[in-house]
């Protein structure tokens, strides 16, 4: 069953007579129940805003907003049945925090051993049934963030709406609420859309990723299709740490073999990748033509250096430690061209490389629209 539905939303900002900003640029979505959506994005993407027509914060310029089958674009927030952790908390300062989780419960008219017992589940869950008692203003930053979201999750509502919802907690704690929240929140089959700008918190929690620039929806896929099989050169670039090694690449086709000549600005040959045309897709290599100029990517962690399969020499110029300490990134420098590769042992600078570009990880993009050709040869 279809949760909430988009249908060519739009959000233009007027800053001033005669100066229009479109925010969100005909976004569709259809969020299936129980299912998790994450909006990604840099800052100023139209992915808070996004959020907020859903709410109803944010009155919509033109399209529609459908929650549980309801067209809901006239309806105020409180009418939508929809649960929302605000970025800047909204917290109540006259009421306890135990009084602010249980707040929209009690409106409900739910009895007290059940508001009592959906207050302490949610606490236990979020480790702050110490400051039950306390007062907003006398609790951490971190600590109303949490308490913002408890009182989120306790809703049962039709849509969980979640805003930068761990922003502000600290690392190790951040990681461990990020597996129990997902667990309640599957358990109890809630469908959840939250914006953040945290690829590791998206991935960790969302079904789906709605990757955002400047209004418009760039990709809708699940995390492992957002960073495998990317369908534009921004989503190829924006995802992924460090991101993808993007080339200018021509093509040259034999009826043997399929070579991408790596160019430099001034269309010069800095070094080639060559494949056997009996190893590659027939129908990929029929959607690129012989001459043809591409942008070419490829992952820095899928890089080969197994030495059975090496066909390409470079330097290692640089060799930093990832901060996790469980990856190595080189800069390597490969007939003029730079590239980042990932790799679990270190390279002194200036020392010889020897590695492949697996065909199945080679991604092409067209060089003017800048979408995707093919993900893999």
């Amino acid at each position: 069953m279809s949760k909430v539905i988009l249908n060519n939303l739009n959000k233009i900002f007027e800053i001033k007579a005669g100066t229009d900003v479109k925010a969100v640029n005909n976004f569709n979505l259809n969020l299936e129940e129980g299912e998790i959506l994450a909006l990604l994005g840099s800052s100023g993407c139209g992915k808070t805003t996004t959020l907020r027509m859903i709410a109803g914060f944010e009155t919509i310029t033109s399209g529609e907003i459908k929650i549980s089958g309801k067209l809901v674009n006239d309806l105020k927030p409180a009418e939508r049945n929809v649960a929302m952790a605000f970025e800047g908390y909204a917290l109540y300062p006259p009421l306890t925090v135990r009084d602010n989780i249980a707040f929209s419960l009690m409106k409900e008219k739910i009895s007290k051993n059940e508001v009592d017992s959906k207050v302490k589940e949610v606490s236990e869950l979020l480790e702050i049934t110490d400051i039950l008692e306390r007062y907003p203003p006398s609790i951490s930053g971190g600590q109303q963030q949490r308490v913002s979201l408890a009182r989120a999750l306790v809703r049962d509502s039709d849509a969980l709406l979640l805003d930068e919802p761990m922003s502000q907690l600290e690392p190790q704690l951040r990681a461990v609420l990020r597996a129990r929240v997902k667990d309640y929140i599957q358990h109890n089959n809630k469908t959840v859309i939250f914006v953040t700008h945290d690829q590791t918190e998206a991935v960790a929690l969302a079904d789906k990723i709605a990757v955002m620039e400047e209004g418009d929806l760039k990709q809708l896929a699940s995390p492992y299709d957002i960073s495998s099989k990317p369908s534009n050169v921004f989503v190829a670039s924006f995802i992924g740490e460090p991101p993808m090694n993007i080339l200018k690449a021509k093509v040259l086709k034999t009826e043997t073999h399929l070579t991408f000549e790596i160019l430099n600005d001034k269309d010069e040959k800095n070094f080639s990748i060559k494949y056997s045309n009996n190893e590659l897709n027939k129908e990929n290599l029929n959607k690129i033509a012989n001459e043809q100029i591409i942008t070419l990517g490829i992952r820095p962690h899928k890089i080969n250096f197994n030495k059975e399969t090496t066909n390409l020499e470079g330097k290692a110029e640089s060799s930093t430690y990832h901060w996790l300490g469980d990856q190595v990134h080189i800069g390597i420098e490969i007939g003029g061209s730079s590239i980042i590769s990932v790799a679990d042992r270190n390279f002194q600078p200036s020392s010889d490389i020897k590695m492949h570009f697996p065909s199945e990880s080679i991604n092409a993009f067209n060089r003017d629209s800048e979408e995707v050709i093919f993900n893999g040869i």
